[in-house]
């Protein structure tokens, strides 16, 4: 099976409806996009590095979040993939290798940088945040994990006034992805199939619940 990455690339932005305000921040930006957002559907560019600094894989597509704790991430290029979480399993749907495989939705998701996104609460209690200088025209800031044994060691969030574009994360492993985003809609109004999902008639199903 090819890797995918469920931010850990995946729960997990965003388009505010926010115009015409100055921004002191990263921090700032983060509090007035976070404030009432319950959904989140937009384009996604994603380039992993591994731990020398050296590409691994390029994947783009489409990002669909919802709370609490859904996350569509459709790969579109170079090949089809899907994962979907639906609150209780995380699927991962191959169709050219005609497979899917199935576990049960956990931490690793939960505590993804996406995810607070929508549990803006948990950033202050779990992380140590701070706002780092201004670069390539964004507004960056930092998330660290303060327990030991979570799904990333640290990440960036970049934002353009009130617009995140950019995330960035490390992995245990020392692997660095960098997620661009553009096209986002908030709070959009889902179509009922958009987090669920059935396995296609004649496809290998690998785990269970």
């Amino acid at each position: 099976m090819r890797p995918h990455r469920v931010l850990g690339s995946a729960l997990l932005l965003l388009a505010l409806g926010v115009t015409g305000t100055a921004w002191a921040g990263a921090r700032e930006a983060l509090q007035a996009f976070t404030a009432g957002l319950k959904g989140l559907d937009g384009q996604f560019r994603q380039q992993v590095f591994d731990a020398r600094g050296r590409p691994k894989e390029s994947t783009q597509g489409r990002v669909a979040l919802a709370a609490p704790n859904r996350l569509r991430w459709e790969a579109q290029a170079p090949y089809a993939q899907l994962v979907l979480a639906d609150g209780r399993t995380v699927w991962v749907y191959e169709p050219d290798l005609n497979q899917v495989s199935k576990r049960p939705q956990g931490v690793e998701e939960s505590g993804s940088p996406l995810a607070l996104l929508l549990e803006p609460a948990r950033l202050e209690r779990d992380y140590q945040v701070r706002e780092l200088p201004s670069q390539d025209g964004l507004d960056w800031l930092e998330i660290a994990p303060l327990k030991a044994d979570a799904a990333f060691k640290s990440a960036r969030l970049g934002f353009a006034g009130d617009q995140l574009r950019q995330l960035e994360y490390t992995d245990a492993l020392g692997q660095r992805t960098v997620i661009h985003f553009s096209g986002w809609r908030r709070n959009p109004a889902f179509a009922a199939d958009t987090f669920r999902f059935t396995p296609p008639k004649g496809v290998d199903v690998i785990g269970g619940d």
